[in-house]
């Protein structure tokens, strides 16, 4: 069996506040795909906001979708119900074999539903393939520090990592990177479509599809056949329903039309159904941060401007940090439901510190004369128009208002004019990757409980944001924190990397919140869902 990861999961918060995220990850008792104690025949339905980008998973890294992908495929690592620990499902067991082979070996007789079977081949097919596609909005970069992927036979798969000691690649396993796909339905080097993969059936997760439209209506039903971590499901079957409006979504977990809402209802919205007694509201720890990422080519005196200069555009940066009053948009907008957050890691995970609190601002308040500074010494004059972009839907209707504050708050200080425009998600995911948004919103669901999952995608060359920044030493800086066993060193080097990518200011973190689901009376199983490994587990859930 593997290492425990007990100690890298540290102290996540389980901050009493509610937020409006969604990536609990959790499942049945017991394991091996056979028990059905306490399984009930009635179909659950989980209501979202969410979308789905993609079914496949090279081409998206986004919790609608995984929403999905946990329920349909495979993982070699998953985590038990109320654990964020990396421990095998499918597979029979992991180790370090060496410092820098992560060896996997697979339980025998694993199948897809369309009867292909599961073997080490697909594995490394599923791995490599990611890697090769690298889709602008797929989980290539969590897997920097992988250099090969072996399948020495049938059932064992050796990770040839680049450096030694790889502290969290155990967590990359279950994370987006981890879904096992069918090498004789998936193309090797192209993204497959949603109707295409659903009628090839390569599935081996605890459901497969029964029924799809996407972004509309999913059914699922449970996979006899699924011989991972978590179990049968305790549901005769599930369906997925999307929402356009939260208060569809809410309306109709009021009135039992649906079994359980998840992302995203508003703040006013949740802390309306907490004094309802038809419906529960169900609250776990949380790792979601809310934030505005700039791009350095297209953004205020970016790269690849007509007035390009770095340092102008840093200060640009400065200057927003300085005045973005974060207090005033947790209070506000979300009624306390959200926390301000002064550091790319939220704070309750290991190593978390607050560099951004004494950067910037006046201890956390806005600070008018620090972003006059900041942009006189940069000899930048006259108002700076920035071209803002949110989404409303992905992340909530309350997006709306949170960045009509923030553009308030810009212009107040007469050294901005905000141009504000919304995409809806679908689109947004693509354009933002095309350098469509000089500056534009984000939100993070976490992977995995880990700080790692807060540094490596985001500052990395070729990191997901895809913003064109690149700084080598906070990329040093990464790598070590990374390979650092020694417990005191490694949050010793996660300050330091903070207080690097603070300076840069690549993204502007604004608040931090938890995990929320609101469900009927009668259901059943809903507080398993909600645990620090950020998965979403309809197979616990029973009415």
């Amino acid at each position: 069996m593997m290492k425990s990861n007990k100690a890298l999961n540290g102290a996540i918060a389980l901050a009493g506040i509610s937020a409006l995220a969604l990536t609990a990850c959790t499942g049945p008792s017991g394991g091996g795909g056979t028990s059905t104690e306490g399984s009930s025949s009635s179909t659950i339905t989980f209501g979202t906001t969410d979308k789905v980008v993609t079914l496949d998973p090279a081409g998206s890294y986004d919790a609608g979708s995984f929403l999905v992908m946990n329920q349909i495929y495979p993982f070699l690592l998953n985590a038990k119900p109320g654990s964020a620990d990396a421990v095998p499902d499918i597979a029979e067991s992991d180790s370090f074999t060496a410092p820098t082979d992560y060896t996997v070996k697979l339980k025998s007789g694993l199948k897809f539903a369309n009867g292909h079977e599961l073997t080490s081949s697909d594995v490394k097919f599923s791995v490599e393939r990611i890697i090769a596609i690298n889709d602008p909005n797929g989980p290539a970069s969590l897997f920097a520090n992988l250099d090969s992927v072996e399948a020495t036979d049938d059932a064992t798969v050796v990770f040839k990592l680049k450096a030694a000691n790889d502290q969290v690649f155990a967590g990359v396993l279950a994370s987006n990177t981890g879904p096992i796909i069918d090498e004789e339905v998936f193309p090797k080097d192209k993204v497959m479509s949603d109707d295409d993969i659903v009628a090839a059936k390569p599935f081996a997760g605890p459901y497969t599809i029964e029924s799809y439209k996407k972004n509309e209506l999913i059914s699922l039903k449970p996979n006899a056949d699924y011989k991972g971590l978590l179990g049968a499901p305790a549901n005769g079957g599930a369906n997925i329903k999307y929402y356009a409006d939260a208060n569809n979504l809410k309306l109709d977990v009021q009135q039992g039309n649906i079994d359980v809402a998840g992302r995203s209802l508003t703040a006013t919205d949740v802390a309306d159904l907490e004094g309802d007694s038809k419906v529960k509201v169900h609250k776990g720890p949380g790792g979601e941060l809310r934030y505005i990422v700039f791009n350095f080519d297209t953004m205020p005196f970016g790269a690849k401007t007509a007035e390009a200069d770095p340092a102008k555009a840093l200060a640009v940066r400065q200057a927003m940090a300085n005045i973005v009053d974060r207090d005033a948009i947790a209070t506000q907008v979300y009624k306390g439901t959200y926390l301000p957050a002064y550091s790319v890691v939220p704070d309750g995970f290991l190593g978390a510190e607050q560099p951004m609190k004494e950067l910037y601002g006046d201890n956390g308040k806005p600070s008018l004369d620090k972003a006059k500074k900041a942009l006189s010494d940069a000899g930048v004059s006259g108002p700076v128009n920035i071209k803002l972009q949110y989404n409303p839907d992905h992340y909530g209707s309350s997006s709306g208002d949170e960045y009509a504050m923030i553009k308030e708050q810009l212009e107040k200080s007469g050294l901005f004019t905000v141009d504000l425009q919304s995409t809806e998600w679908v689109t947004y995911s693509k354009d933002r990757t095309a350098d469509a948004y000089p500056v534009y919103q984000l939100g993070w669901f976490p992977d995995y409980s880990d700080p790692d999952n807060y540094l490596t995608p985001f500052f990395v060359p070729n990191n997901f944001l895809k913003n064109h920044y690149e700084n080598a030493d906070v990329a040093a800086l990464i790598q070590k924190q990374l390979t650092t066993v020694d417990k005191d060193e490694r949050v010793k080097i996660l300050g330091e990397t903070q207080e690097a990518v603070a300076k840069d200011l690549s993204t502007l973190p604004l608040l931090q919140g938890a995990q929320v689901l609101v469900s009927g009376a009668d259901v059943k199983g809903v507080e398993t869902t909600l645990d620090a490994s950020f998965k979403t587990r309809l197979g616990v859930i029973s009415k």
